[in-house]
């Protein structure tokens, strides 16, 4: 099974190292990069709004634990974003790319 895994960023410098660095260990398949995004979350008792950069990684559901530890040892945020969603359905060729693409 496979999933699709968010995770945000301070800024497109940051996540592009992070994903530069997840494709290389193969821990994910593919990162997209999406650009001006603004986060409204509550945060040590406060109501912050910040701009963030969006990733949207696909990847092994069985890596999880793992990729979610590397992106933690790779991210500046003490608290980093890592929500996994499932990918229900895809088409054949781009999940077998996925598969052949991760460890």
């Amino acid at each position: 099974m496979f999933v699709s895994v968010f995770v945000t960023a301070a800024n497109k410098i940051e996540a592009g190292k992070i994903a530069g660095e997840l494709v290389k260990e193969r821990l994910v398949a593919c990162v997209n990069i999406i650009e001006n995004v603004t986060s409204v979350y509550r945060w040590e008792g406060k109501i912050e709004k910040s701009p963030e950069v969006l990733m949207i990684m696909k990847t092994k559901k069985s890596i999880f634990v793992k990729l979610a530890k590397r992106i933690k040892a790779l991210h500046s945020y003490s608290l980093p974003e890592i929500i996994a969603l499932p990918i229900e359905k895809g088409s054949k060729e781009y999940l077998k790319w996925i598969e052949k693409s991760v460890l």
